[in-house]
């Protein structure tokens, strides 16, 4: 996922029936080449603009069944993340605010679970194949990925039951 942003300054001087005014503007102009998903948690008055609601993995799911070329996600970095793993090549995630974070997310990074994952192996006495990382879907790309990669999973709230008992097998 790329990470060029622009600056919102000149946005947030603007009055709201002038960012209004813009947003209907931009939707007309793009039409069925962008789709806008929005988090349930999401503003009020962005979320009126919403082409489809709903939790963040329901939304990415819903986007790549789309023609839509630009996939816009109002919601946070995993969100927009998962879209785009999801979503066509030839379409692109678009997260608007990179500023956008999420503090479940946050509560790990990949340089420590890679630290927690050596320090395991070493105070277990075990090879790493013994050990099963699971994640939740709420954590940044690479935590998915380095579950992958060591045989793990990543679980939702729906189907955890499932996947920890997998995972203790």
């Amino acid at each position: 996922m790329q990470t060029a942003s622009i600056s919102f300054d000149r946005f947030n001087a603007l009055a709201d029936a002038d960012a209004h005014a813009r947003i209907r503007a931009a939707r007309a102009r793009l039409g069925d080449k962008a789709v806008l998903l929005c988090h349930h948690y999401q503003r009020a008055d962005v979320y009126q603009y919403a082409d489809i609601t709903g939790d963040s993995l329901k939304l990415s799911r819903l986007a790549s069944d789309t023609d839509a070329e630009y996939i816009v996600f109002c919601g946070v970095h995993f969100m927009a993340e998962v879209a785009d793993i999801m979503s066509r090549p030839q379409q692109i995630a678009i997260l608007p605010d990179l500023a956008a974070g999420c503090s479940m997310a946050d509560m790990a990074n990949l340089a420590k679970v890679e630290r927690c994952w050596r320090e395991l192996t070493e105070v277990l006495d075990t090879p790493d194949a013994l050990i099963t990382p699971v994640t939740y879907i709420n954590s940044a790309a690479d935590l998915k990925a380095f579950c992958g990669e060591h045989g793990g999973i990543v679980c939702t709230s729906t189907n955890a039951p499932v996947i920890l008992d997998w995972a203790f097998a």
